[in-house]
């Protein structure tokens, strides 16, 4: 059985689930269910768990687009999964195509999924620390409008991510990241300096006009269901989907 949280708005229609690490084939130290195919793991292992993870949440495997994430701020808007040999680098992916679900890797990255049922539009952003600072979040929202969509209709979901709590930094980049996002200033629990991603992220959101937010409570440096990496360095990654029917 596939390990994973998975929620539905019956309110707008539109799909949103994240993965943990549980239900998968890979063998350690990617166990259980890296959908990450640029870590190290086996292919076959990572194209099995693809295909396993889509078909529990009743997906067809060859229907969810992937990207090649690079901390950037660029989106590509899609209308069916890659034709092209090598996908193309980007952090944010946009469609109006219905059923067709768009997917985002992580391993503390903030997952951010985004819904407008109305016009039909949905995004999916992979938002760390450079991508936030970079603006990938106003890059996605920006993407949505341009295809119809409206902030205040935004339906917008945050997966598990590394918390404030934990993600230690150096003061000098604290201070370079609050001085684009204040929000993200942060402490650790221990008294170091920190940046909270996750608060950035939903800072980022309201400003926009996004209302309709709600965010995970895991935090996946803690967490043993979830795969970190600032915990373990070689590691897997989990997945987030959005997509409407």
């Amino acid at each position: 059985m596939i390990g994973q949280r998975s929620a539905t708005s019956d309110a707008s229609g539109a799909h949103f689930a994240f993965t943990d690490r549980w239900g998968g084939v890979s063998a350690v130290p990617f166990a259980e269910l890296n959908l990450g195919g640029a870590v190290g793991d086996d292919p076959d292992a990572v194209g099995t768990n693809r295909e396993l993870a889509a078909k529990s949440l009743g997906l067809d495997p060859e229907r969810v687009v992937w990207m090649n994430q690079v901390h950037g701020n660029d989106v590509a808007e899609v209308d069916g999964p890659w034709t092209t040999p090598v996908t193309p680098p980007v952090d944010g992916l946009v469609t109006a195509v219905r059923g067709l679900a768009l997917a985002v890797l992580t391993a503390d990255c903030v997952p951010v999924l985004l819904a407008d049922p109305v016009a039909g539009v949905v995004a999916a952003a992979h938002a760390g620390r450079p991508g936030m600072i970079a603006g990938i979040v106003p890059a996605a929202v920006d993407a949505m409008e341009s295809l119809g969509a409206d902030p205040t209709r935004i339906v917008a979901r945050t997966g598990p991510a590394v918390c404030g709590r934990c993600y230690e930094v150096p003061e000098e980049m604290r201070a370079d990241v609050a001085a684009v996002e204040p929000a993200a200033y942060a402490e650790t629990s221990w008294g170091t300096p920190a940046v909270d991603v996750v608060a950035g992220v939903h800072a980022q959101l309201e400003r926009l006009g996004v209302r309709d937010r709600e965010r995970s409570p895991v935090c996946t440096r803690e967490s043993a269901d979830h795969f970190s990496y600032r915990r373990d360095r070689t590691t897997g990654r989990l997945a987030g989907y959005v997509w409407l029917d």
